[in-house]
């Protein structure tokens, strides 16, 4: 039967060559598989690599950043100190007892005579010292007006009980 023999050598070449197209695409996605698994090793070992520089980085900023920090506020401390106690030092030429420390947006007003119950006048009064010896602009503002003259005095005047029970 020689139709037969055909036959069975027809069917016998279709399952070999779906068997080479079945090797074949079965060796490319193992191809595909081995180069997605590669490629991930790689990418998850820059990746920590990245991750571990960034941490490092962080944390040196987070240093630096509190360092600055700490070292600003020690700054501002030892300002802030040294306005309060601006009346104690050698430079300030006005009566201790007759400065009022306001703090801001200005440090003190003095008022020279006061203790001697002869008050003369009012100065206000700022105390610039360490890095940063300029006035802020709210300071120099101020200024201005004190030297354009825009100070005015005013009274707020309340109600008294008539017996308060307080000696006069």
């Amino acid at each position: 039967m020689p139709g037969r023999a055909a036959a069975d050598q027809a069917r016998e070449q279709l399952v070999d060559t779906a068997l080479v197209i079945a090797a074949a695409v079965l060796g490319a996605f193992a191809v595909i598989y081995l180069n997605y698994y590669v490629i991930r090793r790689r990418f998850e070992s820059r990746f920590r690599e990245w991750q571990v520089q960034e941490q490092a980085y962080w944390k040196s900023e987070v240093l630096r950043a509190s360092r600055q920090a700490v070292t600003q506020s020690r700054a501002v401390l030892g300002g802030k100190f040294t306005e309060q106690m601006a009346p104690f030092l050698p430079e300030f030429k006005y009566d201790p007892t007759e400065a009022r420390f306001i703090g801001s947006p200005i440090d003190f007003v003095v008022f020279p005579g006061l203790s001697a119950g002869d008050p003369r006048e009012v100065v206000i009064l700022e105390v610039k010292g360490g890095v940063n010896c300029q006035l802020t602009p709210s300071e120099r503002k101020i200024r201005q007006l004190v030297e354009d003259g825009m100070v005015r005095w005013e009274l707020i005047e309340r109600p008294c009980p008539p017996d308060s029970g307080n000696p006069v």
